[in-house]
């Protein structure tokens, strides 16, 4: 964001730091300027929930957040200079220009391809069965990082035109395994609120920003947040081998803890979501120790549809529960077709232990996590009909609602 030798000649970003007296040691410095400078450059309007949302990738042990955030609030209608959009433009050039042919690269036995089209992505996978599939890298980048793996074969996705693409047809909205989830969120959060503030704490925006729905999905993870909002809207996922697509319910992807329905040679190419849920109907709840920036305990969804008083559709899924993202199969089952009452809520609860056998770790124990799930459902039931602006979880002073 500029440096220079004397203090009235830096750049309005680091300059406002300084005058809100928003670093001491400046370990963290860097990376909120960065963060700041970002809006700078995207005008975005600022207040103070946006500026805590803009942060929250950030992390300071001595200054304390409010020189931060006033800091960048003084930023507010100030706009870049003539050089810095020229910059911007010229950047934006050249990434173009880099997407117009594959590329790749050897270099002492590892191997890294970056094709273009869904045909050269299918040669690769072809090719390379057991290749490294990366889009954001956000997981993947810290096996390298932190657990010091090599990767001898590397294919890059984050240049397939095909993959980024979000499209509405019909009654389906249809997300390509390559659009981050801030690409995603506008779509998301429109039709469904809850969804969208759950991807909004995915985690810090460098992450938002780069990590993919695809990516999501594809690791497995038992903890990944987007996969039971998914499944509780009745995803289907499309997967591509050679010339061949498959598609199939979100939830019978995962087999088992780290195995998926993922055949050698095959990726993830889309996932679609059915446009019949409306936007009071999914409920989404993540339960962690910190509201921003934390892995779930567990996360459930709630996909209920409620006619006459009873209950005609119900769809309920989780994360942090078992070795995969699960539906409630045996809790449906309870529900499904009785009055929607807290009697018929209270006799669903006992089903919770048929179809979940939770483990302790460092993020909750096994009986922390059942009782929470069944608290869920009691919570959307007491929730269930009031406005959404009542109900949904709107910064951190819900954190620990």
């Amino acid at each position: 964001a500029g440096t220079a030798p004397n203090a009235a000649d830096l750049h309005p970003v680091p300059r406002s730091f300084v005058d809100c007296h928003a670093s001491q040691c400046g370990f963290c410095t860097p990376g909120f300027v960065m963060s700041a400078y970002a809006a700078w450059l995207e005008n975005e309007p600022l207040d103070k929930r946006s500026v805590e949302d803009l942060m929250a990738g950030n992390l300071c042990r001595c200054t304390g957040y409010g020189p931060i955030v006033d800091a960048t609030l003084a930023l507010n209608g100030a706009r870049p200079t003539d050089g810095e959009a020229a910059a911007t433009d010229s950047a934006r050039r050249l990434r173009d220009a880099a997407d117009q042919g594959a590329l790749a690269y050897e270099h002492g036995g590892q191997r890294w391809y970056g094709p273009t089209t869904l045909d050269e992505l299918s040669a690769l996978c072809a090719a390379h069965p057991d290749a490294t599939i990366v889009a954001g890298a956000t997981d993947v980048g810290l096996w390298v990082t932190k657990q010091h793996r090599r990767l001898d074969t590397v294919i890059d996705i984050g240049r397939v035109g095909a993959l980024n693409e979000l499209t509405v047809a019909g009654d389906t909205l249809r997300i390509g395994a390559g659009v981050t989830c801030t690409g995603a969120f506008d779509a998301v959060a429109q039709r469904w609120p809850d969804f969208g503030e759950l991807l909004r704490r995915f985690g810090g925006r460098q992450v938002r920003n780069a990590g993919t729905i695809g990516g999501n999905i594809a690791n497995g993870s038992p903890i990944g947040d987007s996969p039971p909002a998914l499944i509780a809207l009745g995803a289907t996922l499309v997967l591509r081998k050679g010339d061949t697509r498959r598609r199939l319910p979100l939830e019978a992807f995962f087999l088992d803890y780290g195995k998926q329905d993922r055949q050698p040679g095959e990726f993830v190419e889309a996932v679609e979501i059915p446009l019949d849920t409306g936007p009071e109907e999914l409920k989404c709840y993540k339960i962690s120790k910190r509201f921003d920036q934390d892995i779930s305990a567990l996360c459930g969804c709630f996909n209920l549809r409620i006619e006459d008083g009873a209950v005609t559709r119900v769809r309920i899924a989780y994360g942090g529960m078992a070795a995969t993202p699960k539906r409630a199969a045996t809790v449906e089952a309870a529900l499904l077709g009785r009055p929607w009452t807290e009697r018929t809520v209270a006799a669903a609860l006992p089903a919770f232990a048929e179809d979940f056998t939770p483990i302790d770790d460092m993020r909750a124990s096994a009986g922390y996590r059942l009782l929470a799930a069944q608290n869920l459902l009691r919570r959307y039931f007491h929730e269930s009909g009031r406005p959404l602006r009542e109900t949904r979880l709107a910064g951190r002073e819900a954190a620990f609602a």
